[in-house]
């Protein structure tokens, strides 16, 4: 089989046949076909589109491009949640171990911040010792134990996604829904998965910056992952404005630590997402019989202190401090540089530029421009501003954690020109963050 063949049938708008794909899958991963070839049939895709059983048939190929994780004998559900990605999105550092908590077991394997938006490694990497590498073994007892382990993606897990993701980020062959739909299912596949929540994030700080797009992927993922045989729902969520109040990766664990101990106000946003989809995935796996009991179960597991519980158990069984939540403030580093970012007028809050703010973390260094770079996981903002905030001039939008001053006052320019104040918003509310459910 000849893979300028195999692209000519994409190229001309047909079906590719489950020959085809494997043929094409066989090659990313030995190298058979050349980066010139990847390249050209991620571009058909991407003009052409592929059909539903199409991109199942990709997708299943690439997940056993790999190793295909079991969990047998589990005593109860193995379940995951991911998210398309997001500016201070660290709904999984709360949802694994709640979900734990109520009987679930989460092994989370997440990936790196991409672009402008913040990555799950990174901000458990922030953690000094906690191994996002470990050995099989120990991701096993860690998941089996404790009920939930987030770990970084591993070089043997759906291989044939990392050689094709490569491809296409270097020739403009990222949106595609079907492209998108097999990397995240592929890897979440390989897993050994029983259901998962997908959170589909839609707004200027999204991927998928409109409804209709958002619906679009929302829509493959869950009809190519019941396909697949992996039962999915998603939940499509707001993305217009930042997630929470803290930015950056230390300063998103400790925002993570005072939610799960019940430290002051719970952002409001923050919680109605994470509480939504962890009742998605207490209902797929049979663990509540409703929405309203799954939220009352959950919302149980983090005024008992369950869910805390298991957070300390997962960050001290994969070599973090066993102290880190009586005392995160001696192991997440801080800034040496913390300034306001003072409002230049009086209104109220009413819109901001969201992937403005993610692109001014990455050059303060708490993100990636290229692979290679290394995360400075100190930086970032805290006390950030939500939309319906009243703020007079002089007031601080966020405060700024920078490596220099001169950083610092970058960041503050950012963020004053990312940030919309309004002087007539009279009747204005904030909408609710969950959008749409699809599945």
């Amino acid at each position: 089989m000849l893979a300028q063949e195999i692209i000519r049938t994409k190229r001309d708008g047909a079906a590719m046949s489950l020959a085809q794909i494997e043929h094409f899958v066989r090659g990313l991963v030995d190298g058979s076909w050349s980066e010139g070839q990847v390249a050209a049939l991620g571009m058909a895709v991407f003009l052409r589109g592929m059909g539903k059983a199409e991109c199942v048939a990709l997708t299943t190929a690439m997940m056993r491009s790999g190793r295909v994780m079991s969990w047998p004998d589990m005593p109860g559900p193995v379940l995951d949640k991911h998210s398309s990605g997001g500016v201070g999105d660290k709904v999984s550092l709360m949802l694994a171990p709640l979900v734990a908590a109520c009987g679930g077991f989460v092994p989370m394997i997440s990936g790196r911040g991409l672009g402008h938006t913040g990555g799950t490694r990174d901000k458990f990497d922030a953690i000094p010792g906690y191994s996002c590498t470990p050995s099989a073994a120990l991701f096993d007892r860690v998941v089996r134990e404790v009920g939930c382990a987030v770990i970084g993606q591993t070089a043997d897990l759906a291989p044939a996604d990392g050689r094709l993701y490569a491809t296409r980020d270097v020739t403009a062959t990222v949106e595609s829904v079907p492209l998108i739909t097999a990397s995240i299912l592929s890897k979440k596949l390989a897993a050994g998965l029983q259901g998962l929540a997908m959170d589909v994030k839609c707004g200027n700080g999204a991927f998928a910056d409109t409804p209709q797009m958002a619906q679009e992927l929302a829509q493959s993922i869950v009809e190519v992952a019941n396909g697949a045989g992996l039962p999915t729902r998603a939940l499509i969520t707001d993305m217009s404005q930042v997630l929470g109040s803290e930015v950056g990766n230390a300063l998103e664990m400790a925002e993570a630590i005072r939610y799960l101990k019940g430290e002051g106000l719970r952002d409001a946003r923050l919680h109605e997402v994470t509480l939504a989809l962890g009742a998605e995935m207490l209902l797929l796996g049979g663990l509540a019989r409703d929405t309203t009991e799954a939220t009352l179960k959950l919302q149980q597991a983090l005024d008992s202190g369950a869910a805390a519980e298991r957070f300390a158990r997962m960050v001290a069984g994969l070599g973090g401090p066993a102290d880190l939540l009586e005392r995160p403030t001696a192991y997440l580093a801080s800034a040496p540089v913390i300034i306001p970012a003072p409002a230049l007028r009086s209104g109220r809050l009413t819109a901001m530029q969201t992937r403005d703010i993610g692109i001014a973390i990455v050059e303060l260094g708490g993100g990636r421009r290229k692979a290679s770079d290394v995360i400075d996981f100190r930086v970032g903002l805290s006390a950030m501003r939500q939309l319906g905030d009243e703020v007079r001039t002089g007031e601080p939008l966020a405060y700024v954690h920078a490596a220099d001053l001169a950083a610092a006052e970058r960041a503050v320019a950012q963020l004053q020109a990312a940030c919309h104040l309004s002087e007539d918003a009279n009747g204005w509310q904030p909408a609710s963050p969950i959008l749409a459910r699809v599945g």
